[in-house]
């Protein structure tokens, strides 16, 4: 618990800064990511943390597109996260591995694929997010989404990434997350608690690669998974390098601001 004290207290620090002048449009995507858990003690102050980044977006300069990455190897210990996915804790392995990591653990924030915020250190998480908001970016837009509503859901966007600045190869990852999500947790560390969350996700998929000095300019479908409601989706893409490593680009749009048919 005290783990996420810290960890709120400073970013507070961070963010405690006028942001009338940072305009959404010029501001720098940074990828937020939270791996946690329904059966971690720890992870509720961060995940209540990470919607507020999300709903007042604090930092000057930055958009904050955020993620929760349920992973499922607390599941054994008395209650099964209904949102965890091996594939996330895989994620995460994979990072761990990346950036050097003992050992992974929950709750932990990874900034754009290349930074771990150290919750006791404040200077280091004000570094992370002052570097984030001046890294440059590869511009990437979703320019049209659309809900097939015939039989299974499928999410349907055009995806236009300009990668002719870049001189590397990267990976395209389209996310569907559930906008917001609550549960009543029956057992394990946090029985008896109703948590919420933002931007659970719900599958994490390669959709493409961006060739360096190329443009990608596609459309990409994806279903749903069964049961959820089109109007508390919403849609990330990112382009990673391969590892998973730095993130050069990002966006997100909420399937409930776009069409259906």
């Amino acid at each position: 618990m005290r783990l996420c004290v810290i960890l709120l207290l400073t970013v507070s620090g961070v963010v405690a800064q006028d942001t009338a002048t940072a305009g959404r449009a010029a501001a720098v995507p940074v990828l937020v990511e939270l791996f946690t858990s329904e059966g971690c003690s720890s992870c509720p102050p961060v995940d209540s943390w990470l919607q507020k980044m999300d709903s007042s977006q604090p930092v000057p300069g930055a958009r904050l597109i955020v993620l929760s990455e349920h992973v499922d190897y607390w599941d054994h210990d008395g209650w099964k996260d209904p949102f965890s996915s091996p594939a996330l804790t895989d994620r995460q392995s994979a990072y761990a591995g990346k950036l050097g990591l003992a050992t992974v653990y929950t709750p932990q924030v990874i900034i754009d694929g290349t930074s771990e915020l150290r919750a006791n250190d404040s200077q280091q998480v004000n570094q992370v997010f002052r570097k984030a908001v001046t890294r440059p970016m590869i511009p990437v837009r979703i320019t049209s989404v659309s809900t097939e509503l015939g039989g299974p859901f499928v999410a349907q966007a055009h995806v236009e990434i300009d990668g002719t600045s870049t001189q590397r190869d990267a990976d395209i990852y389209m996310a569907l997350a559930l906008d917001h999500a609550e549960s009543d947790v029956l057992r394990g560390e946090n029985s008896g608690q109703r948590l919420s969350y933002v931007a659970v996700v719900q599958s994490l998929t390669k959709v493409g690669k961006l060739q360096k000095g190329k443009k990608f300019d596609q459309e990409v479908r994806m279903k749903l998974r069964p049961g959820s409601d089109p109007s508390n989706v919403r849609m990330i893409v990112f382009v990673q390098d391969s590892g998973p490593g730095e993130v050069v680009g990002a966006t997100s749009e909420k399937l409930s601001d776009q069409k259906s048919h």
